[in-house]
């Protein structure tokens, strides 16, 4: 696999103070620059930057993904396996109200995977997963 570089993913929030405490308090993430407006953080070396935008009336969209219904839009990050179970109980013991609570999809088939959901205060969804075999995170 050859070496990935970060990516950079603005999305919106509105209420930057309390998306603020979350990224940085609950998720861990470091500060980095920021203005009335937005703020950078660093989640896993990827740079993600919460915008003010006014609150909008638009509900949650899902679509099923292997039983259950998967939050459109989302992002997130492809965590070492590892990393992913110890970030999953970090964020139990921290009272997070997963949308779909840890658990391994495609169970035995191509593309097994360690997955989680939950949303941020704005209720932007946040997916993280894992592979035991990085090998498979573009198998048919």
């Amino acid at each position: 696999m050859q070496q990935i570089t970060p990516f950079h993913v603005a999305i919106p929030v509105h209420n930057l103070d309390d998306c603020r405490t979350f990224y940085r308090e609950v998720l861990e993430c470091e500060e980095g620059r920021s203005s009335d407006h937005w703020v950078d953080f660093n989640l896993f070396g990827h740079q993600l930057v919460i915008h003010y935008k006014p609150k909008s009336e638009e509900g949650l969209h899902t679509n099923p993904v292997d039983g259950k219904n998967v939050p459109v839009p989302h992002y997130g990050v492809v965590l070492p396996w590892e990393t992913f179970e110890s970030f999953s109980e970090k964020l139990k013991s921290k009272g997070i109200e997963f949308i779909i609570e840890p658990y391994i999809r495609f169970k035995g088939e191509v593309g097994e995977q360690a997955t989680m959901f939950f949303l941020d205060p704005a209720g932007n969804a946040l997916e993280f997963k894992a592979f035991k075999d990085m090998g498979q995170l573009f198998a048919k």
